[in-house]
This record gives C-alpha cells, structure tokens and sequence, in this order.
C-alpha cells in the first residue's frame, strides 16, 4: 500500500505512470490531498471512478498521528505527533500578526548532540519518512482549520523541529518539494526555511537540488568553542562551512545567510566573540539571529542576561550586519528554540562524553 504523502509530484507522476495514467492526474491527486486535505478517494470528484477504485486498493493518505495538543498563554501551538515503535516527535504552529510560522521536525531525536539542545539529550532512533515529515504540514493545516480556497494560516516554514534535516536529505527534499508545488502548498522559496548545524556536502547537494532559504545553526565564532558546542565542526570546521555558506548564495532565494546564535552567560557572549562574529560577517553576507538560551533540565547553561543581549544586538547593527534577537515563544509548554525533546527510543552509541566549558548552574 502506498501512502501518497510520501511522493512528491516528479514520484507521483512516475506511481501514476506505471499504472498507465497520465500526468494530469498526479496533478489533480496533489491538489486533492495537499490543498484540500482530503483522503477520501471517493470524495475525489473529478478523477475517474475507475481510477477511484484502484487507488482504494494500492493507496493511502497516512500523516502522522498528534497525541498531544499544547496551547502556550502566547498562542503559539505544540502538538506531540506519533510516528510509530514508541517515537514520537513535536511540530510547532508560532502565529503572529503577518505571517504563521510551522515549525517541523525531520528526525525522531538527533544524533549530532549538540550542547545546548533538549533534542539531542534524547540521542537519535531514525530518519523520519517524507510523509511523515509533510504530514505535519498538512496535518497542521487540518487541525488549524484551513480553508482549501482561502488564506492559509500557515504561510512559512522552518525546518527547525526536532533533527538534522540535511541528515535525512531524501525524505526532507522530497517534502520541500511538495511544500513549494503550486498544486500542493504553492509556498515561496523565499518562505521555506532549512536551518543546518553545518554538513557541508549536503549544503552543497541542496543548492543544486532545491535552494530554500538557509539557516545555519553557528552558536559559536571560532573552531576551538564550536567543537565543544556543535560537534559537526569537529568534521566540518568554519572555513570550510564559510565557504559553502557563499557558494549556496549564488543560488540561494534570499541574498544572505541567517546565522543562528543562541546567547550562552559567560560562554559564548564576551567582546572578543562579538568581534569574531562581525569578521565573520565580512567573509558571508548574512544577517544575526540571536537566540536567548531556553533552560532545559540538566542542561548546564544559564541565558545570557537581558542587557547583554541588547548589547550584542545593538553593536552588530552599528557594524552594519542586520542582526535580530528571537522572541522566546511557546516556553510555558517548553516548545521555544532548542526544547523540544518529544519521545525517542535512542538507538545511538556514544564513546565519550562531552567536556563542557560552562560551570554547573546553581540551584
């Protein structure tokens, strides 16, 4: 049985063909499903009752199930979606006044383990499906009451969820695919949004396969700090992700890079990092997004304070580098940046342990 949620429309029409259909009709199947909601083949009224028939037989509408729906004091909305074997993963709806973001996951847990990340203190158990992954967008757009002809409430996207989505490349292109398709979700490149911790090789395969926008998770300016607090550099050090950083804006949607930076007290928000992240600045067109830390458990950090944040932010834009400072969203229901931790079975092995350069918090 096929689920249909995992075929973007290249796969769709390649499904339909094998099966002597044209074109077309993965065309009028993508709208049905992806703009109407609809899984139903019956209710299908414009495609063939022969065709209806068969596709009751070989195919299904399956999107993950939410067993959990959390609404913040803020509005911002988390639900616990279930993907199966004791995993389940968070996607997060933040609505503001001009635009209503979705926040979706690729991976049931993560397994780049990155400091300061409730995600990756549950270590990793597998990639999600491409189902499963445009399954929270198109679950979400039930849940939220979407009108098939009107204005959907969700207008971007932010692949920020639980995971690494350049690590389940496949699956997180395929559903890139099909949130940009004019007869699924006609969203914008420039409104679709991958946010990576720095695998160079897949930064590369996405600029030739399908340029979004490109967030790169950074939380540090210097090797020997984002070693401790991003382990992938250990791999992919900043030179070389720099350079991938320019090469993907030659065919990026938007003319620069947002550098993620979430604010760690004493760790990574003294003078001499706020003058490593303006060099850094000079070598790759990009804006700052700064991130006041969100407290997890066990984490050993504490948020850098409210003055400091201000401070970083207001002598980056006196350097000319564009430079935002995140709202905490969605934290009374622990669905802010860096907490989300679902359910995950963890299938990772770790040899060592990590060193971390911070004190213990204090009770």
């Amino acid at each position: 049985m096929q689920n249909l949620l995992d075929l973007d429309a290249d796969s769709l029409i390649a499904w339909f063909a094998e099966r002597g259909e044209k074109p077309f009709r993965a065309r009028q199947i993508l709208r049905w499903i992806h703009r109407f909601g609809e899984t139903d083949f019956d209710a299908m009224t414009d495609v063939a009752k022969s065709l209806r028939a068969q596709l009751k037989e070989s195919a299904c509408v399956i999107a993950p199930v939410p067993v959990r729906d959390n609404v913040s004091s803020d509005g911002t909305r988390k639900w616990l979606m279930d993907v199966g074997n004791g995993n389940a993963v968070e996607t997060v709806y933040i609505p503001e006044s001009t635009r209503g973001t979705l926040c979706i996951s690729s991976q049931a847990g993560c397994a780049l383990d990155c400091a300061f990340c409730s995600t990756g203190k549950q270590g990793f158990n597998r990639n999600l499906s491409a189902a499963e992954i445009i399954g929270q967008l198109w679950l979400a757009n039930r849940l939220l009451g979407a009108e098939p002809n009107g204005e959907r409430l969700i207008s971007n996207v932010v692949m920020m969820g639980m995971g690494e989505p350049l690590a389940n490349f496949d699956a997180v292109v395929a559903a890139l695919r099909l949130m940009l398709d004019d007869h699924a979700y006609g969203l914008s490149r420039r409104r679709v949004t991958v946010s990576t911790s720095g695998i160079v090789p897949a930064i590369d395969r996405l600029r030739e396969e399908c340029p979004v926008a490109l967030a790169v998770s950074l939380h540090a300016p210097n090797d020997a700090l984002r070693d401790t607090l991003v382990p992938i550099n250990r791999k992919y050090p900043l030179k070389q992700l720099l350079a991938a950083c320019n090469r993907y804006l030659e065919r990026a949607p938007r003319d620069f890079i947002t550098f993620e930076y979430i604010m760690l007290e004493g760790v990574n928000d003294s003078d001499q990092h706020l003058r490593q992240l303006i060099d850094i600045a000079r070598e790759v067109p990009c804006k700052y997004n700064l991130i006041p830390f969100n407290p997890f458990p066990q984490s050993g950090f504490r948020r850098s304070a409210a003055p400091v944040v201000r401070r970083f932010s207001q002598l980056l834009n006196e350097a000319g580098i564009v430079t935002t400072t995140r709202k905490t969203r969605g934290d009374d229901v622990d669905a802010a940046c860096g907490q989300l931790a679902g359910q995950v079975l963890d299938r990772t092995r770790r040899t060592q342990k990590r060193v971390l350069p911070v004190k213990e918090v204090r009770e």
